[in-house]
């Protein structure tokens, strides 16, 4: 599963409140949804925390941001790591600073031995990026143009270790993926949802499962199609 958190600054304006307090509740919110999908079997949620976009937006939030999830990663890392969550980061680290690169770091070094459930948080993430850098390192390892093929390319991603998700969710009202794992979702089932990100809980989460589970999924085939007839044997001459 992948999930677009999206109005997080709605729910705080909704409210009077400064956007960065509806970035608090987010928060929140992602430890209550990383436990309910573990309880609900799922192995894999990938979270879009932050896009490569994202830094267009006005510093003393991005700024906040940064901060936040310094304090998540001291507040959560242990009841994650006791819940039984591997946490993973994918994204471009290049431009993040020491200290938010060492929360990263501890956080995965922390839970690398847990397999309850594996939560990948995308941050300063793109889904084009991932697209660039895989080729990239394609073509640093001397993979032959020729042998460029899908499952290659795959390899490397930066989600080569997880399944492509199944059901990709984004909330706050937007119908639109926003450059986010655009290899990945090929054929996902995507699910929009009015419900700003700090009011998404377990009932949201159930009801989107359940039109999941309504879905069909067809991979390009056609479903019960009859098996092709025998062809005919070439009369001789």
């Amino acid at each position: 599963m992948a999930i677009v958190m999206d109005g997080n600054g709605r729910w705080a304006r909704k409210r009077m409140m400064p956007r960065f307090l509806g970035h608090t509740q987010g928060v929140d919110a992602v430890l209550k949804i990383v436990r309910a999908c573990a309880e609900r079997g799922i192995d894999y949620l990938t979270l879009f925390a932050f896009s490569s976009e994202n830094w267009k937006r006005p510093q003393e939030e991005v700024s906040g941001l940064m901060e936040l999830v310094i304090v998540a990663v001291s507040k959560y890392l242990r009841t994650l790591t006791e819940d039984g969550v591997r946490i993973r980061i994918v994204g471009d680290r290049s431009r993040l600073s020491d200290k938010l690169r060492a929360a990263w770091d501890e956080a995965e070094n922390l839970t690398r031995d847990n397999r309850r459930i594996t939560l990948s948080v995308a941050f300063n993430y793109g889904g084009r990026w991932d697209i660039v850098q895989a080729c990239r390192r394609a073509m640093l390892d001397g993979v032959a143009p020729e042998a460029l093929d899908e499952a290659t390319l795959s390899r490397y991603l930066a989600l080569s270790y997880a399944p492509d998700p199944d059901l990709f969710i984004r909330t706050g009202g937007e119908i639109r993926v926003s450059n986010f794992l655009l290899w990945q979702t090929a054929y996902a089932e995507l699910y929009f949802t009015e419900c700003l990100w700090p009011e998404f809980g377990e009932a949201e989460l159930d009801a989107a499962l359940a039109d999941f589970a309504r879905r069909d999924r067809r991979f390009g085939m056609v479903k019960d199609a009859p098996a092709p007839a025998p062809a005919e044997p070439l009369e001789s001459a």
